[in-house]
């Protein structure tokens, strides 16, 4: 070989060699998907803002319970005007809304003297004071507006808890895939960095076969070029690991709520690349549970009770109000004697009658008329929900089912592939074979190396969403 042609190899070699760039270690921190599951449930802000809806329900709850809260009025009225007045009127009142029948329990004192005070509403020097009921006997009776209103935010409860469960399970769910797709990046980042190593010490070998005359230069130049390519692979590669791991990190948050990043020597979990197919049963459990427990199920009939309960709200609304108060008076205003025909008792009373309705109740005919046209909406909704949930289900366990599948030709494939790679350097090595058939078959043996990562990242992937579309998520 001529002087020319030797720094022609060893310039190629130095070129090789230093368009090669500083890598991760093989080894690293592993942070496995247990890890990611404690960090996500304990600090991420989405969690922790889905804990607040059943906060804010039940906030809603006792707000409502706000309508039976008892109540204590006053007011004072007095007018002097020419040495003579006129009138001095006090009047108190302590009314308690009671549950049943819509009823309100009311204790009052009133004192109303005055030369021009109306006669009916006269009450001595001492004053008067009463204690009776108010009842409805037909609109409010069997349902109120009150009653309702709290009724409602109590099924909303439910609706709250729902959807809190499926902000929960979306974030774990998006987490997950973001998880194994990291997985993914760095797996066929090292199996590329494999190969570009292996290109790298058999270019190296060549060159020196070459230098010495033992191989022709054309391999020399084969050889390099294919450790460039592959170069080229890496450094693609290599920033689509560390772009996985910077999504994956957008899961990250500490105990104060600041975002955290995986560090870069990180590494996913190993996983079994034979893959066993979870039961039938696990199916038919999922699907049960989906049945019975999906959020967006649940949602749907807290939504149908709460307008059950406003319905019936509704049809009360068309009943005739009539509402009866009576209450017994006293001149009591201690627990000093009183005659008889002043105290308490059935001759000392005040009673009183309301009547109204509407004539045509077209107000309240509308009203009800729109609220069955959307329970039946509900029925609806809940009828193509529950199919669509059910199928997605199905469809992720048939995912997974195609994914086992695959990944067991894929193993066998790899290990026929390894066979013919081994055959052929063995072949190289007796000269019976070339350097463009071995790197061929290298090259095919990376790619299929990269399949199969693809799919065991897809089968866990289907895995999660198995759960994720039965409205759960998998126990680690």
């Amino acid at each position: 070989m001529t002087k020319l042609k030797r720094y022609v190899f060893a310039g190629l070699l130095m070129l090789v060699t230093a368009s090669g760039f500083a890598q991760p270690a093989d080894t690293g921190r592993t942070f496995t998907l247990n890890d990611l599951e404690e960090i996500v449930f304990g600090h991420h802000p989405i969690v922790k803002q889905a804990a607040l809806l059943s906060d804010i329900a039940k906030a809603e709850v006792l707000q409502s319970l706000g309508y039976f809260d008892p109540t204590l009025k006053a007011g004072f009225e007095r007018k002097l005007f020419g040495n003579t007045e006129y009138y001095n009127n006090w009047s108190s009142e302590l009314k308690v809304p009671l549950y049943v029948a819509g009823a309100d329990l009311k204790v009052g004192y009133d004192r109303n003297v005055g030369v021009y005070t109306a006669p009916e509403k006269q009450t001595g020097s001492a004053g008067l004071a009463a204690v009776g009921l108010s009842i409805p006997l037909a609109q409010g009776m069997l349902i109120d507006a009150r009653r309702s209103t709290l009724w409602q935010a109590r099924v909303m409860v439910n609706y709250a808890e729902a959807d809190k469960v499926k902000q929960i399970n979306s974030v774990w769910y998006t987490a997950v895939k973001d998880y194994w797709a990291w997985y993914y990046a760095y797996k066929e980042y090292r199996l590329i960095k494999e190969g570009v190593d292996l290109a790298m010490k058999r270019f190296q070998a060549v060159s020196r076969q070459t230098l010495m005359g033992d191989k022709p230069p054309i391999d020399s130049v084969e050889a390099g070029i294919t450790v460039q390519d592959r170069q080229i692979q890496l450094a693609k590669s290599n920033i689509e690991a560390q772009n996985a791991m910077l999504v994956l990190s957008n899961h990250l948050w500490n105990e104060q709520g600041a975002p955290l990043e995986l560090p870069m020597d990180a590494v996913p979990q190993q996983v079994d690349q034979n893959m066993t197919l979870p039961d039938r049963s696990l199916l038919d459990t999922l699907l049960t549970l989906a049945g019975n427990q999906h959020p967006e199920l649940v949602k749907l009939r807290a939504k149908g009770d709460q307008l059950d309960i406003e319905r019936r709200y509704r049809r009360e609304m068309l009943k005739p109000k009539i509402n009866l108060s009576g209450s017994l008076v006293s001149a009591r205003t201690d627990f000093g004697y009183v005659p008889g025909y002043y105290d308490f008792n059935w001759s000392n009373y005040k009673v009183g009658f309301d009547f109204a309705f509407p004539l045509f109740l077209r107000s309240e005919r509308g009203k009800l008329k729109a609220i069955r046209i959307k329970q039946e909406q509900v029925h609806y909704d809940l009828l193509q929900s529950g199919r669509e949930i059910n199928n997605a289900v199905m469809a992720s366990y048939n995912s997974l089912e195609a994914y086992q599948s695959q990944l067991s030709v894929q193993i066998q494939s790899i290990n026929n592939q390894q066979l013919l790679l081994t055959g052929e350097l063995q072949k190289f090595d007796l000269g019976e074979s070339t350097l463009f058939l071995i790197n061929s078959r290298e090259s095919k043996l990376i790619d299929m190396k990269v399949k199969r990562e693809s799919l065991i990242a897809g089968y866990q992937k289907s895995l999660a969403e198995l759960y994720y579309k039965a409205g759960t998520r998998q126990r680690r």
